[in-house]
């Protein structure tokens, strides 16, 4: 990645950025390049849901929301959902769906750390899924999440390990063999190992409460969680005021 494409200032790469507006007028084909993500969807938010109780009322903010799958769906649980992105073909593309499908959802395009600035301790759950492997400083992401969750609310990440595995599986394989994601979708030295995930979780008030695996079969275009995290995985953590921060 060249170093003039990046803003440390506001966190974003811009050839990420670029990459994923290109493909906003396909986000919401079923058999388009984000078929995984929409098979990956139910298992993540029945798992989101699990872990809080039900969303229904809930503030919720989806960080890096994308053309708003995740955010749609937990919008349709009940939950006043706010969408975050700084991709304005992708935020147009999830504005016209949720309008479509009379959806009330709320999108915003700004970094979530100017957004937190502004809204501190404002929500029950906060999700941010697939994508701090696309920023050029994850742990930036994940202090802001920390700061916008409640006392005892939860904070749900999402991310790829950076393994051979990860590489044969979701890069080689995902991308050139299957051809199931637009190539150049994942760069191997950005995926992120579950114990620096848990390190930079660490250096905040949340406390991680579980981490799982998720499979993806190409073959069946189906998803099931699984003690494995060699691939793709999710944790959750909450707020903890008395939590020691290291």
């Amino acid at each position: 990645m060249n170093e003039e494409h990046l803003d440390r200032s506001q966190n974003i790469d811009s050839d990420e950025i670029i990459k994923f507006s290109r493909l906003a007028s396909s986000w919401w084909d079923l058999q388009g390049p984000f078929q995984p993500l929409h098979s990956m969807n139910l298992i993540r938010l029945e798992w989101i849901i699990k872990h809080t109780n039900g969303l229904f009322g809930k503030n919720i903010l989806d960080v890096g929301c994308g053309g708003g799958i995740l955010t749609e769906s937990m919008a349709r649980e009940g939950a006043n959902v706010t969408g975050l992105d700084m991709s304005e073909e992708l935020l147009h593309t999830a504005r016209l769906h949720a309008m479509k499908n009379n959806i009330k959802v709320y999108y915003v395009k700004k970094t979530v750390e100017a957004y937190a600035a502004q809204f501190s301790g404002q929500y029950e759950v906060v999700t941010c899924m697939e994508m701090l492997e696309h920023v050029p400083d994850p742990y930036s992401i994940i202090y802001a999440c920390a700061k916008l969750v409640k006392p005892s609310g939860s904070v749900f990440f999402s991310t790829l390990n950076r393994t051979k595995k990860s590489w044969l599986i979701a890069i080689l394989g995902a991308e050139y063999i299957f051809k199931i994601l637009p190539r150049g979708t994942h760069n191997i030295k950005k995926l992120i190992r579950p114990n620096e995930l848990l390190e930079w979780i660490d250096t905040t008030h949340l406390c991680v409460y579980d981490m799982i695996g998720l499979c993806y079969n190409p073959l069946s275009n189906s998803c099931r969680l699984t003690s494995n995290v060699d691939v793709n995985y999710m944790v959750h953590a909450q707020y903890d005021i008395n939590h020691k921060v290291l």
